[in-house]
């Protein structure tokens, strides 16, 4: 008996060391180059958590190094690209929290803008955001007046103005099917302040499969 339990445990010793083995080894104490480098790495293999964790060891270990900015701009632009808009609007805010002074703020702010611009593919469901939005990119064009993406700005505060508009106009039709007058009409003044521009604002299609939910 006690030969036999002796074997079972050997045996179950074998099978911890084998699967120990297999685990990744922990890294750090490592220059902010090879964080920085194992970050770029992760990106294009398309592992983004893996580069979210190590960015975090660079972060933690280099709080200084000038490699931080740029490894920042890179998460933030990344995670854009996988359409990972909340996650950018996180690095982005880092950004701006820790090198504010930067001669690169201009560009962030406008990033920051644009990571939000595009995260608003269902626009009717991000009412909040669209106003912060847009009052983020009124400030940018008063405090960058010349600035090279001062245009494309523009074109994104008037689409985004627009969205605004018919979230406004949606509302108070919803309002007015439910006999709610006040609420109806609060919504309706809030639609014509909503777009200044000139001309007749045509109606999107929704499929109809998305109608239930807007």
């Amino acid at each position: 008996m006690m030969q036999k339990r002796l074997f079972i445990f050997i045996g179950a010793l074998i099978l911890f060391l084998g699967c120990s083995s297999k685990d990744p080894v922990l890294e750090y104490n490592k220059s902010a180059e090879y964080w920085y480098n194992e970050i770029i790495k992760a990106i294009v293999a398309n592992n983004m958590d893996k580069a979210d964790s190590l960015y975090t060891s660079l972060s933690s270990e280099h709080v200084a190094s000038p490699v931080l900015s740029e490894a920042l701009l890179i998460m933030a632009q990344a995670h854009m690209d996988e359409e990972e808009y909340a996650k950018a609007n996180e690095y982005l805010d880092e950004y701006i929290r820790r090198f504010g002074s930067s001669l690169r703020n201009e560009y962030v702010r406008y990033l920051k803008i644009r990571a939000n611009y595009e995260s608003f593919s269902r626009p009717n469901r991000n009412q909040q955001l669209i106003s912060l939005t847009i009052a983020d990119t009124k400030r940018f064009m008063e405090t960058y007046p010349t600035s090279p993406y001062i245009h494309m700005v523009q074109t994104m505060l008037v689409q985004m103005e627009l969205g605004e508009k018919l979230i406004s106009e949606n509302a108070a039709s919803l309002y007015e099917k439910f006999d709610k007058k006040d609420a109806a009409e609060f919504y309706k003044e809030k639609s014509d302040k909503a777009y200044g521009g000139e001309g007749e604002v045509i109606n999107p299609k929704i499929p109809w499969y998305r109608k239930w939910f807007e």
